[in-house]
């Protein structure tokens, strides 16, 4: 798995003007390629009445999987362009839809690799563009005199906290950055001089607003 990657969080939809044509961009995160193909379809029948409906969409690392229509523009200079915008923010795991409804005046070559462009920038810009961290489970099992050390170090390392249970024992459970998970780990034992038990649980990506 991958330690880290960029997408967007949310869907958006922004719009734009450029001799009279009407460029509307949507955005969303996809997980796989049929989701991006549905999301692409849903826009598609949303926008029937619409001279083109572009799309580019870039799913896994190095993206492994990447497609691009320029839906009946001349070839090279719509679709293309949307997915070299999907690359250039680095992005991975995110579909881009943009509908033109022409406006009488024809943009040439040029002018629509601009445009579409600048529709796919407009809209991913709207988005909250975040960074996918993975992270792994930790559960930590300690008897109350030395909860409180634990306690303190966790919010000071601003370790994402689950939940606690209070038992016989204290059951903490929190995520750490799965590139420090052994240093956690270790952390947590010495600081319990050996006490604490700690358990490797499952992973998963938590999302961090993209600086």
């Amino acid at each position: 798995m991958l330690l880290n990657y960029y997408t967007v969080k949310n869907k958006v939809e922004s719009e734009l003007s450029i001799k009279k044509s009407r460029f509307i961009s949507h955005v969303a995160p996809v997980g796989a390629a049929d989701q991006a193909e549905d999301f692409i379809l849903s826009i598609k029948e949303k926008h029937r009445e619409a001279t083109h409906n572009v799309y580019a969409y870039l799913i896994g690392h190095q993206g492994l999987i990447q497609k691009a229509s320029d839906d009946g523009e001349p070839s090279g200079t719509a679709g293309k362009p949307v997915l070299e915008v999907i690359k250039n923010k680095k992005l991975q795991n995110v579909v881009v839809v943009v509908t033109r409804y022409f406006g009488g005046k024809l943009l040439g070559a040029g002018g629509l690799i601009r445009a579409y462009s600048q529709s796919a920038v407009q809209g991913i810009e709207a988005a909250i563009e975040v960074e996918k961290i993975l992270h792994k489970k930790l559960s930590i099992t300690v008897d109350y005199p030395h909860f409180g050390v634990l306690q303190r170090k966790i919010e000071e390392l601003e370790l994402p906290l689950e939940g606690i249970d209070y038992t016989d024992v204290v059951t903490i459970n929190v995520f750490a950055k799965a590139i420090e998970i052994e240093n956690i780990k270790r952390m947590f034992i010495n600081l319990t001089s050996g006490q604490a038990c700690v358990t490797e649980k499952e992973n998963k990506y938590l999302d961090f607003v993209r600086k």
